[in-house]
């Protein structure tokens, strides 16, 4: 298994696109899978179309299912950072890719993204792990 980490600033996005780096990372190495992990406790991948308003209809419905409020009772942290742990309750911290002849399989519209509401921590690494 080969494996490499990005290191990735969020700024303030909740949706991050990493399609390209995981293409060059997928790059030359055949057939095979790769797995993309994030190890943060607030952040999360999802497979979903970007440039089209999916972005900001994703961060609608994380502030509607998910409100930014003081509800939660993981409370240290900005206003409603609670929210940023149950998110990888419903966008998992990882996910697995097929790669044929060094590509990602993915659909002509699908991007792979990280999607991370913590704006107090804009640093992120992912761990991206081909196993051919």
């Amino acid at each position: 298994m080969d494996s490499a980490e990005l290191q990735v600033r969020t700024g303030d996005r909740l949706v991050t696109d990493l399609t390209s780096a995981v293409a060059d990372f997928c790059r030359g190495r055949g057939d095979g899978l790769l797995n993309v992990f994030v190890p943060h406790a607030t952040a999360g991948l999802a497979v979903i179309e970007t440039g089209s308003g999916t972005e900001s209809d994703l961060a609608e419905l994380v502030d509607r299912v998910l409100p930014a409020d003081d509800r939660y009772r993981h409370r240290h942290g900005s206003r409603g950072h609670g929210r940023d742990h149950v998110l990888p309750a419903l966008v998992s911290p990882s996910l697995t890719v097929p790669v044929v002849g060094g590509r990602p399989a993915l659909g002509i519209w699908q991007s792979v993204c990280l999607v991370d509401s913590n704006a107090d921590n804009a640093e992120r690494t992912v761990r991206l792990s081909f196993l051919g």
